[in-house]
């Protein structure tokens, strides 16, 4: 009889601990009329969402040039970090979207010609979707914006262009684009800039140069997001990094700006993804 309830008390034990894992799908998809295509997208929900009714945080987590959407769930280990963290205390459940910015054509913006609107498709069409299919708390307070590399840019770009929609931002091993105009040729990230005039090469870097935007940030925007940059000392970007960091400081925009020993690698970015996720779990509690 003792034996039979030890055996019971340990299936119990051993399903709450089931019970905690979270839930990751990584090859779905939905239609955007603005690319004209099926656009992929991974989600992380957490360990409570299929036993409750309520509405969870969203944190938009931006996947690196060469990666897919799939990128934060099989080298980020997004699905072991996550549920370490929420089970933790760490952090707050949240739902984590990673959108596919690899098909087609690379990146996070819009190309110069407008052919290609991807920054229009994540804003129109994608987050609207995303927020009307899962149960999650649609508000500035309750949204993030993360990602690495060119994500890190992309993070950079939409958390500046929409300072009303993100509580917070987290830019890691960010590229923040060409130092100058004559540069534009050279930048891999951005395509399509040959054959354009000087006005729409200068408008265009005006657009998505990251330390144009900081430049050029309006005073009412400085305190509209809480910034957490994370980049490597061994990492391409540093440089990068660090003007936007200078940048920062001049235009007095507060942030929290770390260099730790590494690389542009996934060894790093899974130590940053924790720091991340709980900084992000702090915004939506703060506002």
């Amino acid at each position: 009889m003792k034996k039979q309830s030890l055996s019971i008390i340990l299936l119990i034990f051993a399903s709450s601990i089931f019970a905690q894992t979270g839930k990751v799908m990584d090859n779905l998809s939905m239609t955007s009329k603005i690319l004209k295509m099926e656009r992929k997208y991974a989600i992380y929900l957490p360990p409570d969402y299929e036993s409750s009714q309520r509405n969870y945080p969203v944190l938009y987590l931006l996947h690196g040039a060469g990666d897919d959407q799939t990128g934060w769930v099989q080298f980020g280990e997004i699905l072991n970090i996550a549920d370490k963290a929420i089970n933790a205390g760490a952090a707050t459940p949240m739902i984590v979207v990673m959108p596919d910015a690899n098909t087609g054509k690379r990146g996070y913006v819009n190309d110069v010609r407008g052919e290609w609107r991807y920054e229009d498709f994540f804003f129109d069409e994608f987050m609207p979707f995303i927020e009307k299919t899962y149960r999650i708390k649609g508000s500035k307070q309750y949204r993030a914006i993360a990602g690495l590399s060119m994500g890190g840019e992309g993070t950079f770009v939409y958390a500046l262009h929409h300072p009303e929609l993100f509580s917070s931002a987290c830019p890691l091993s960010a590229a923040t684009g060409p130092k100058n105009v004559d540069d534009l040729k050279n930048y891999r990230l951005w395509q399509g800039v040959e054959g354009i005039t000087d006005e729409q090469k200068e408008a265009y870097f005006n657009k998505y140069s990251v330390l144009s935007l900081i430049e050029n940030i309006k005073d009412d925007q400085k305190k509209a997001i809480r910034w957490y940059i994370d980049c490597g000392d061994d990492d391409f970007l540093y440089e990068g990094n660090a003007l936007a960091h200078i940048a920062m400081r001049k235009k007095e925009i507060p942030h929290e700006f770390r260099m730790r020993d590494g690389g542009h690698t996934w060894t790093y970015w899974r130590t940053a993804l924790p720091t991340v996720l709980e900084f992000v779990s702090m915004s939506f509690h703060q506002f």
